[in-house]
């Protein structure tokens, strides 16, 4: 298939890097041109707008790291809306909240375009890995059309439901219960090195307990403070944090955790984690202990 790629950060370039060794004619776009540069050596074409990416495409991706971003790459008079055709679909993986996703399929659908939210599970190694699980939602014509494109990327695709802004609402829970995990690891790792456990046997049983991946990646990087190079940006985590308190208050659904991770995430903020991965949310629990702890800006890999 032809397709377009919109935003080449730490996810978007090895899910289109997994789409090019699948066989697909990727046209890709980035703001900073120097991150299509290895794509380009790889056969992708380098576009110079969104527009010209998803002109003659019959999908594009976009990867994008908030709704503003996504918002204005659809949106601007050089963006997605006016390049694709009719009959073309715009596949948004970016993690969005409920209303830009509403507003982008009510925009594509005036045009005669197509639009199906598909974000993705998984840190940039499954990206890499073409492990990422898939979280796809609009009309279930289009998800068997683009279904080899998931598989490209992915380990498994999930169609939740038949309105796109349903699989960024599934997303945006996910993260919620993410953080929860991240949120008590830190809180129990505190009480276990205070009580002078060892906490690395502590994860040991933990993850013989639980058997995932999460508890098992997330735990290890916070057993071993290896908070950067960053997988998943600490400031995003805020932001997804509260776009899953505003779309749960929609259904009238109350989210009494997610405030409080909310506000241990402007914590840590505060306290100098803008640059981290989402994992050292656990250093906010530590200081809540008392534990003395390196200084944030020389936490490294």
């Amino acid at each position: 298939m032809k397709i377009g790629f919109v935003g080449l950060g730490k996810m978007g370039s090895p899910m289109a890097q997994n789409l090019l060794r699948a066989g697909h004619e990727l046209t890709v776009y980035n703001r900073t041109p120097e991150k299509a540069k290895a794509l380009a050596q790889q056969g992708a074409r380098v576009a110079t707008s969104p527009v010209e990416a998803a002109r003659d495409s019959e999908a594009v991706f976009t990867m994008l790291s908030d709704d503003r971003a996504l918002e204005e790459v659809t949106f601007a008079n050089d963006g997605v809306l006016a390049g694709l055709s009719k009959g073309a679909t715009h596949i948004s993986s970016s993690t969005a909240g409920t209303k830009i996703t509403r507003s982008l399929s009510e925009a594509h659908y005036s045009r005669g375009q197509e639009f199906v939210a598909a974000p993705v599970f998984g840190r940039p190694q499954a990206a890499e890995s073409k492990q990422l699980v898939v979280v796809a939602a609009g009309k279930k014509y289009l998800f068997d059309r683009h279904q080899p494109l998931f598989e490209a990327i992915g380990r498994r695709t999930f169609l939740v439901g038949s309105e796109p802004w349903q699989a960024n609402l599934f997303k945006l829970l996910g993260n919620f219960m993410i953080m929860t995990v991240i949120e008590t690891f830190g809180e129990a790792f505190a009480a276990v090195r205070k009580a002078d456990f060892d906490h690395h046997q502590f994860l040991d049983v933990m993850n013989e307990l639980f058997g995932s991946p999460v508890y098992k990646n997330y735990g290890q990087a916070i057993a071993d403070e290896k908070f950067s190079p960053s997988g998943f940006a600490f400031k995003l985590g805020l932001k997804d944090i509260q776009l899953a308190m505003e779309a749960a208050a929609e259904f009238d659904a109350p989210l009494p955790i997610a405030s409080l991770i909310r506000d241990n995430l402007i914590s840590g903020l505060a306290n100098g984690h803008e640059q981290l991965d989402l994992a050292s949310l656990a250093l906010v629990a530590a200081r809540h202990a008392g534990l003395e702890q390196r200084a944030v800006s020389s936490q490294s890999a």
